[in-house]
């Protein structure tokens, strides 16, 4: 199978017509992951295997990714600074990293540069700095973005948004008004999967109708990378090792040299100059000219590795696996009585990953039930999609307004927000079913064995509890999961 048959053939229904009471078959990992199935505290008292199911917020680390850290950090030295062996081989594996994101980008031998960042959100602020914006500049995005992908654009331009419907969704001909509405915008700026929904918007697609009108388009993909191919004709690539199973503080941001040859970097310092006098600086070429001060260098070569690791698995199987989970997920999401599955309808390919809130009962309790009894991870609150997910739970402006309200009176019990699960390569079928009894045991009204209290300072919930882990003393200071 190729990748573009990978991503393209339509879903399958999980049992063969004529046979829909049939079991739904066992779906395994798809590589192994370190801390899989580590025991986790529960209070009952009883230690659970840990479920993960919030990948789209942060993945472990491949095992690959962890070895090649390890084989590295007895060479660890400075990178491009060091005639000493042991530079000379940090440098190695650093510009052997960057080769590793072009590769994976297909970017190779294009006269693109891979730029390695913290993280996509520093990617995406980075490039806003270093293309040239002027005052009144209109950059067309969506109300689907990440906040990643909205705040940093606000900076530099004035945005156009595209709507969404009811369900999260949007189409081509939407993009085409915005891009054809004047002034004629500079950048089309747009995910390649939502964060909340996993909706797949139709990037290739987009990229078509924005290049026909000389419009150059970056796309957020932070949410994509792990689960699809990465779209080819985007001009500007953002992601994060932290969701490619490499958490090690590294991202890239990858676009066309021409973009960085001129003009001033967005950091300033060593390792970006050729010259340097007290009233001039002559900066070096690209891709260093971008990459002031010591480079991660182990963040670095953790994301070649885990890059390198999706290429070797393939993108066949990693589809394959994502659907049949994605399948069992929503649908099993769906056929719960006092579940709301928020987003397309089951009828969309999305990525393996459902948001959705249970009828009568705040999603901040939810998530902290699914934990406390359950020993299931996942994430809740509004994701850091503000504006997408208040379309979602068709919130009216009145209410809206009291919630801001009350949360700018430091009290965040009233925040809106759903919960979401979400799969990668170390998810089994497992994981998704004992989620689905969980929810399914909430849904039905199941007493909470102990008394759960909410922080109105964050909005998040706690049980009552002297269990090894759950004391109060064992509680998360700081912000919480219900103001994201």
């Amino acid at each position: 199978m190729t990748t573009e048959e990978a991503t393209q053939q339509p879903q399958q229904p999980t049992d063969e017509a004529g046979d829909a009471g049939a079991p739904a078959p066992e779906v395994p990992a798809l590589a192994s992951l370190v801390g899989a199935g580590l025991p986790v505290p529960c209070i009952d008292g009883v230690s659970r295997p840990y479920r993960d199911l919030d990948c789209a917020a942060s993945t472990p680390a491949l095992e690959c990714v962890v070895d090649r850290v390890r084989e590295l950090l007895p060479w660890y030295a400075s990178v491009h600074r060091g005639a000493g062996f042991k530079s000379r081989t940090s440098t190695l594996a650093y510009e052997g990293a960057r080769d590793a994101v072009l590769a994976h980008c297909g970017r190779t031998g294009t006269g693109d540069v891979a730029i390695i960042c913290r993280n996509t959100t520093e990617a995406i602020n980075h490039l806003a700095y270093r293309l040239p914006f002027e005052p009144g500049d209109v950059i067309v995005t969506t109300v689907v973005e990440h906040h990643a992908n909205l705040l940093p654009w606000a900076r530099v331009a004035r945005l156009r948004h595209v709507e969404c419907g009811t369900d999260g969704t949007f189409d081509v001909d939407d993009v085409v008004r915005a891009l054809d509405t004047s002034p004629r915008p500079k950048l089309l700026a747009l995910t390649g999967a939502s964060n909340v929904t996993g909706w797949l918007p139709p990037v290739d697609a987009l990229c078509e109708v924005a290049h026909a009108r000389g419009i150059p388009v970056a796309v957020d993909a932070a949410q994509l990378a792990p689960h699809r191919p990465l779209p080819a004709a985007a001009d500007y690539l953002a992601f994060s090792g932290h969701k490619l199973y490499a958490p090690f503080g590294a991202g890239a941001l990858v676009g066309p040299r021409a973009t960085f040859a001129t003009g001033d970097p967005f950091l300033a310092g060593g390792g970006a100059v050729d010259l340097v006098d007290l009233d001039e600086v002559v900066w070096t070429a690209p891709p260093d000219r971008e990459e002031a001060g010591s480079p991660n260098v182990l963040g670095a070569v953790a994301l070649g590795a885990a890059l390198q690791e999706l290429e070797q698995i393939g993108w066949p199987a990693i589809v394959d696996h994502e659907r049949q989970l994605g399948q069992r997920l929503r649908q099993g999401l769906a056929d719960i009585a006092g579940v709301r599955l928020l987003g397309p309808s089951l009828a969309t390919e999305t990525l393996a990953l459902a948001t959705f809130t249970v009828d009568g009962m705040h999603q901040g309790l939810v998530a902290a039930r699914l934990s406390a009894e359950h020993g299931i991870g996942v994430r809740h609150g509004c994701f850091c999609a503000h504006p997408y997910l208040l379309r979602l739970l068709g919130l009216r402006q009145d209410d809206v307004a009291a919630m801001r309200h009350r949360m700018l009176a430091g009290d965040r019990s009233v925040v809106p927000g759903a919960v979401r699960a979400s799969c990668g390569l170390g998810t089994t079928s497992t994981d998704v079913d004992a989620l689905l009894a969980a929810v399914a045991e909430l849904a039905g009204g199941a007493p909470p064995p102990v008394r759960y209290e909410q922080d109105p300072t964050t909005g998040d919930f706690f049980p009552s509890s002297e269990r090894p882990g759950w004391t109060v003393s064992d509680r998360p200071l700081g912000a919480g999961c219900a103001q994201d």
